[in-house]
């Protein structure tokens, strides 16, 4: 009888945060630009610079702690992390190993199969991150860019709470729209401003031991995480099973080959030679500092829903998709207060905002057009100034170019058809030239007014009122 194990898996989640200046000096963090220009002797490590901490980080990690149910340590230091390797100027990295900003939290997750626990959060800490190497593979040389290095990170630690990519995927989810709706990053997994390093073991079912683990590094999308977790559960197993030892280290997932390989030994934080950071002074969380903090922590999207679904009276379903991301909650609430319909701004986001946005492929996130836009877009349609095939139409335009629905309707006449002495004379010649509608509308079969409705649309070019085709119908007819 062959045996059945369990994977447990613990996270270290790597998010840049999203200040406008580096960590311990003023060079900007903003993505890309040509490689060494957002450097200065501070990130670039040289002798005799001097790092000062940047507020914003501190209270940005307290947010994050604050948010997910973390003690907030009071009195706290920075750390040097020493190791050598070529993206690291300094030969260490400034972080923290013994007084970290943040402990003993949690978060409450709920898997796609239902599944609901806590995963505990071990602690948060504030480091820098190190510079890229970028490899050229046809000089067969390796060059160095410094931009990343200094950018400031939070590194949050879970315990090994999770026994499966559903459980993993669940935990990052709501880490990440935590972490959004607090300001605090963008956490864009393809820019690298969220990262996972995965420690995973496995162990018989049934049994308290832990297995030997492995981490894989940097893994920058679901995608890749939950492959990279079946991947290395079944390495494992197979070694077990083949009466080999797995070995502590750490390894990288190559999600094109589907397969790991070994990168280095697992260093223990004695291999670092830790000590206090000389130069930075100690971290004191003053009462009135923390209380301000609090006081700032904005409605997050549990709250939000709650409140969605009894303020605006929308379905759970669409409150869902809706607050999944902060900018399209922050946008229905923009669009409703302006035109005071969330279930007809709830059906634009959900329908046509969605399918264009994956039709382009943006994320969520990105809405290419105003709030007032689309609210002026319901009022029009709401009034019958236009009819909701040309709604569609006009919304494409808004959504490529954000232009203003009312001034595009009048430019391009594509206002309804709404006056009735006109639309009764088309009305008349589509029920002329459709005998066989007529006598199946007179034999009980009501939607064989379809047919001489689409006439009517063909000849106003679609823009006819169809409320008003209706009523016009009924009274020759009826």
């Amino acid at each position: 009888m062959s045996k059945e194990y369990e994977t447990v898996i613990g996270l270290e989640v790597h998010v840049e945060l999203a200040t406008k200046t580096k960590i311990f000096c003023s060079c900007t963090t903003e993505f890309g630009g040509e490689p060494n220009t957002h450097t200065c002797p501070v990130c670039t490590g040289l002798p005799g610079s001097l790092p000062v901490l940047n507020k914003k980080v501190l209270e940005y990690a307290v947010a994050v702690g604050l948010a997910t149910n973390c003690d907030i340590t009071r009195y706290g230091k920075f750390d040097r992390k020493n190791y050598f390797y070529p993206d690291n100027p300094q030969n260490y990295q400034i972080s923290q190993l013994y007084l970290p900003i943040c402990r003993n939290g949690h978060v409450d997750i709920k898997t796609e199969s239902g599944v609901e626990k806590q995963v505990r959060i071990h602690e948060i800490h504030m480091e820098e991150d190190a510079g890229k190497l970028v490899h050229d593979e046809w000089d067969d040389v390796s060059y160095v860019d410094f931009n990343r290095s200094g950018v400031p990170l939070i590194e949050i630690v879970s315990e090994p709470d999770m026994r499966s990519a559903e459980e993993v995927i669940a935990y990052l989810e709501t880490l990440r729209e935590t972490i959004q709706y607090l300001g605090a990053s963008d956490c864009k997994l393809n820019e690298g401003s969220m990262r996972a390093d995965v420690n995973l073991s496995i162990r018989e079912k049934g049994t308290e031991e832990f297995g030997t683990r492995t981490e894989m590094k940097n893994l920058n999308s679901f995608r890749a995480i939950a492959n990279a977790i079946k991947g290395e559960t079944e390495r494992q197993i197979d070694l077990i099973e083949s009466g080999e030892a797995v070995i502590q280290e750490t390894r990288r997932w190559d999600d094109n080959k589907g397969s790991s390989h070994p990168m280095r030994s697992k260093e223990d934080a004695q291999d670092y030679r830790y000590f206090p950071d000389p130069d930075l002074t100690p971290i004191v969380i003053s009462d009135e500092f923390l209380e301000e903090i609090k006081s700032r922590q904005p409605e997050l999207r549990k709250e939000k829903l709650e409140r969605y679904e009894k303020e605006y009276n929308i379905p759970a379903y669409d409150a869902e998709i809706i607050t999944a991301s902060k900018k399209m909650a922050d946008f229905f609430e923009a669009a409703t207060a302006i035109c005071n319909k969330p279930k007809k701004v709830s059906n634009w986001l959900m329908g046509e905002t969605l399918r264009l946005q994956k039709e382009k492929g943006l994320d969520q996130d990105d809405i290419p057009f105003s709030p007032e836009n689309l609210a002026s877009l319901i009022e029009l349609a709401d009034e019958g100034t236009i009819n909701n095939t040309v709604a569609k139409e006009v919304f494409e335009k808004v959504f490529e170019e954000d232009v203003e629905p009312k001034k595009y309707v009048e430019e391009n006449s594509l206002g309804s058809v709404s006056d009735e002495g006109e639309l009764r004379g088309i009305v008349e010649e589509a029920v002329k030239n459709s005998p066989k509608a007529v006598e199946d509308y007179k034999a009980g079969k009501k939607k064989a007014v379809g047919a001489i409705v689409g006439q009517v649309m063909k000849a106003t070019g679609g823009k006819a009122n169809p409320a008003m085709i209706n009523k016009i119908i009924s009274e020759i007819l009826d």
